[in-house]
Parts: structure tokens; C-alpha cells; sequence
């Protein structure tokens, strides 16, 4: 019952005031006691600790995802100059024609 109390109201702070949370612990505190009323040390302990895990834990899969993206991009470059590569080695294939640059007088 307890733990459900502190996701509750962990989850309605960082509703309205999720901005202000960061992955720090104690700023997190200090944020609680600007924002509400809580007057168990313990309880804001736990509340504090619980926003500031989620918050890391949300920044994480950000990060991951991000990642993933990169990942994704450098595989679409190696695979673009595996292409390049493959062309190179058939000359022969590839006609480059440089037509002379006309020059207006």
C-alpha cells in the first residue's frame, strides 16, 4: 500500500511540476519542499527518491534511443560507401563525362 501511495504521488508531482526534477536527489528535496506540504522526513525521502529514480530511468531510455538513431545513421553511411566501394571496383560500368565549362562573354 505504502509503495503505491509514493508512485501516486510522485507521478502527480511530476505532472505538474516535472520540469523542475532533475537526477539529483537532494535538489529534488529541495524542489518537494517548494512545491508541497509534506511534513514526514521520511515520506518526502522516499518520494524524492522515487522522482529522482524515474527521472534517470526516463533520461536513460532517452539516451538509448538516441543511441539506436546513431547507430541506425552510421550503418546507412557504411552501408552507402560499401556501394561507393563496389562501384569502384568496376570501372569500366561508370562513364564520367566532364563536358568543357562554357564561359558567357
Amino acid at each position: 500500500m505504502r509503495v503505491d501511495r509514493i508512485k501516486r504521488l510522485s507521478m502527480q508531482a511530476i505532472t505538474r511540476y516535472g520540469a523542475k526534477f532533475t537526477t539529483d536527489f537532494g535538489e529534488n528535496k529541495k524542489v518537494l519542499e517548494q512545491v508541497s506540504i509534506i511534513r514526514s522526513k521520511g515520506l518526502k525521502n522516499e518520494i524524492a527518491g522515487y522522482i529522482t529514480k524515474y527521472i534517470k530511468r526516463e533520461k536513460s531510455s532517452k539516451d538509448l534511443a538516441t543511441e539506436d538513431e546513431e547507430v541506425e545513421s552510421e550503418e546507412l553511411v557504411e552501408d552507402d560507401a560499401a556501394v561507393v566501394e563496389d562501384m569502384a571496383e568496376t570501372p569500366d560500368e561508370i562513364e564520367i563525362v566532364e563536358e568543357p565549362i562554357k564561359e558567357s562573354s
